[in-house]
C-alpha cells in the first residue's frame, strides 16, 4: 500500500476529507511506530528463542503502553484539530467528529 493511493475513509462519507490533526507531527508517529515495530520483532524473536515467560510479558506489556501513547496523541490531536474545526462550522459535521471521538475513546479503554 502506498501512502498516496491509500483511502483512510474506510467507507464513510467525506467527513474526513482535508489535512489531519496528526499531519504536523506525521514523522514522529512515524518514528514511533517503527519503534513499536521493532519491539514486535523483538518479542517475536524472544519467542522463537524460548525465552522466560515473564520477560516476554514485560515486553508486551511495554509494547501495549507505546501502542497506548501512539493511540492518546492521535486522540488529542484529532480533539485540538478535527473537533474543534468542526466544532468551530457547526451543524451536523460537529455532532459526528465529537462521536467519533466518543467511540475512539471508548475502544481504547475496552482495549
Amino acid at each position: 500500500m502506498t501512502g498516496s493511493s491509500a483511502s483512510h475513509n474506510h467507507g464513510t462519507d467525506d467527513t474526513h476529507a482535508g489535512p489531519h490533526g496528526y499531519i504536523s507531527d506525521k514523522q514522529r508517529y512515524l518514528n514511533r511506530l517503527r519503534r513499536v515495530e521493532g519491539q514486535v520483532r523483538g518479542i517475536q524473536r524472544m519467542v522463537e528463542e524460548e525465552q522466560y515467560c515473564i520477560d516476554i510479558l514485560t515486553q508486551i506489556s511495554a509494547l501495549s503502553s507505546a501502542l497506548e501513547n501512539v493511540a492518546l496523541g492521535l486522540l488529542d490531536d484529532h480533539l485540538k484539530h478535527c473537533v474543534v474545526d468542526a466544532a468551530t462550522r457547526g451543524g451536523d459535521e460537529a455532532a459526528v467528529k465529537l462521536k467519533e471521538a466518543s467511540d475512539a475513546i471508548a475502544r481504547l479503554v475496552k482495549a
